[in-house]
């Protein structure tokens, strides 16, 4: 019950706000036309410029009692006004207040009008009286008055229809059982009833619309299996609009059958169009942030994240365009003209493209990385010559946090044409170290160091085995040089550096324990007392490989993983640690 009060209040919110507007507005745009107000005021001061400014200007007269400026606007000479004006404008006020039927805003704001089938250049017909069995149209006629200005008038033809139309009207049946001081009584130049009555249809309005809105929810109740909480949430945000929109159309139809005097019911016909716009683009507004959140929810489960913000970009862009509508479409059912507006937005949006350019580049360069799902925040990437953690991506610009720690913004229109090396995507991480190995280094100490770093790289848990292995490639000054290439399968940064310190060492112990030592990067000059290499050593490895040509006979340098194993256990080569041969 708190709930059904709390929409009722919301609803009755938005129709007295349009009241507000309308009653504020409507008078001084309706009076006369919306492209030259001033212009046309200073020609004519009734306003009849244009057949609008015609029409509203005596309904506002009639309106209010005064029926001396209401026969202004009539077709007739000034001898029959003087006699008869007056009580025409009476019942012409009385024929379009009961017997009118037309759109009040479709009548043109132009001073030459819009042309018509079947009417006559310097005529307008805005709409026909029927009562009983007569039947006029009621025709505006375009003439010049004595100051030589074109104004319009009803025209003497649809005038001379008048009377016998008036005498056809019919006195409401409510009025005949009301109280006599409901009737004769008036405000804002309609009955005391009439109020009352659209007053008390505004709660029976909501009340049906809320019971119109609880049988639409029967089949979600009834027949609809999935009943998860964001079908609820979905159907509890869009309820409160269509609510609004119900509403206002169930309390159209009951005024209907008040007949309002004409003016009155224009008036009242835009309010409720200013709520249904109001209720429309809400629901909108609330269909759009439902769905987009049920899409970016799914896009960051799924991994996309790049997508999951761009819609929510998406979303606000939505949202502004659905404010503007319907900030558009109220103007215009005010009555104002939309046509200079929407060329004004047209020219001020070409001078803000130029103008904003770099900016507008840089949107779109946003929304390209946010689409693509080039980079995303965490990712560790190179941006040319500089490295860093991505932190943010915004519509500007994208932060960098490098490992100075300091921030590096770089803007979206530059980040879009640059080369990314998105560092965090790696599958796994190249090593790729080369070995110097000093010139005394024999043949046969050179093919030990090769065969043991291959069976490092086969047994290591933690090195790829295919594509793993170690040549020795050339000579350079000072040096022999051995390159190894394997792959450590992780995708961390932090574990390689691991991984690596752990094969490094491993390849020094290898070294060592064939008898020769990394080359220095410098020319070595030796000056006597030179010991050399290690000839207790240098005779061990000998005797080693020699052994491996007399019982296996193997090609050089090419050894397969089956054979080393063989005779790995004689070879004096620690073993890995313990909880580097787990293999995931």
């Amino acid at each position: 019950m708190f709930s059904l009060f709390k929409r009722a209040r919301g609803l009755l919110l938005c129709v007295v706000m349009a009241s507000t507007a309308a009653g504020q507005l409507l008078p001084a745009q309706l009076s006369q036309p919306a492209s030259e107000p001033a212009k046309q005021a200073a020609q004519d001061p009734l306003g009849r410029d244009t057949a609008s400014g015609t029409v509203f200007g005596f309904l506002q007269a009639a309106q209010a009692g005064n029926y001396s400026t209401a026969s202004q606007y009539l077709q007739m000479t000034n001898a029959k006004r003087l006699a008869q004006g007056e009580e025409l404008a009476t019942k012409l006020q009385a024929a379009m207040d009961r017997a009118f039927t037309g759109n009040l805003r479709r009548i043109s704001t132009q001073p030459e009008g819009i042309p018509q089938a079947g009417v006559p250049l310097d005529r307008q017909r805005i709409g026909v009286l029927s009562a009983g069995d007569a039947e006029a149209d009621l025709d505006l006629i375009h003439v010049s008055d004595p100051g030589g200005a074109r104004i319009w008038l009803f025209s003497s033809d649809s005038l001379a229809k008048v009377p016998e139309i008036y005498e056809q009207l019919q006195v409401r049946q409510a009025e005949t059982r009301l109280p006599g001081f409901l009737v004769r009584h008036q405000l804002l130049g309609m009955p005391i009833w009439q109020w009352l009555a659209i007053l008390l249809g505004i709660p029976f309005a909501a009340g049906v619309g809320w019971l119109a809105l609880q049988m639409l929810a029967l089949p979600r109740y009834f027949w609809s299996r999935d009943r998860s909480q964001p079908r609820k949430l979905v159907w509890s945000a869009i309820s409160t609009p269509l609510w609004l929109m119900l509403g206002a159309g169930i309390h159209s139809i009951f005024v209907h059958y008040l007949r309002l005097p004409l003016l009155q019911q224009h008036y009242y016909q835009m309010i409720v169009a200013i709520a249904f716009i109001i209720g429309f683009n809400w629901l909108l507004w609330r269909t759009t942030q439902q769905l987009s959140r049920r899409v970016r929810e799914r896009a960051i489960y799924a991994g996309r994240r790049g997508t999951g913000s761009l819609m929510l970009l998406g979303e606000r862009i939505l949202k502004a365009l659905i404010l503007i509508l319907a900030i558009f479409l109220v103007l215009s059912t005010l009555g104002f003209n939309m046509t200079t507006a929407l060329a004004g937005l047209g020219i001020g949006g070409i001078a803000i493209a130029f103008a904003a350019q770099k900016t507008l580049e840089n949107l779109f360069g946003g929304i390209s990385l946010l689409g693509d799902e080039v980079i995303m925040v965490g990712d560790v990437c190179r941006f040319g010559d500089r490295l860093g953690t991505v932190e943010d991506i915004s519509l500007r610009s994208t932060r960098i946090r490098t490992p100075e720690r300091t921030e590096l913004s770089i803007p979206n229109g530059s980040l879009a044409t640059m080369n990314i090396e998105n560092l965090s995507r790696r599958d796994k991480i190249l090593f790729n170290a080369r070995l110097s190995l000093r010139y005394e280094t024999t043949p046969d100490q050179l093919r030990y160091v090769l065969a043991q770093i291959r069976r490092l790289f086969y047994e290591h848990p933690k090195v790829e085995t295919d594509g793993a292995r170690i040549r020795f490639v050339g000579y350079e000054n000072g040096a022999l040089i051995l390159e190894p290439f394997c792959y450590i399968l992780t995708r961390d940064g932090a574990d390689f550096l691991t991984i690596q310190e752990d094969l490094l060492l491993r390849i020094m112990d290898i070294i060592e324990a064939s008898g020769t030592s990394i080359a220095f990067p410098t020319r070595t000059i030796h000056l006597g007392r030179d010991r050399g290499l290690d000839q207790d050593k240098t005779a061990t490895v000998s005797r080693e490989v020699q052994r491996w040509r007399e019982n296996r006979k193997l090609p050089f340098p090419d050894y397969a993983p089956s054979d080393i194993s063989q005779f790995s256990n004689s070879l004096p080569y620690p073993q890995p640690d313990s909880a580097l041969r787990s293999r995931k």
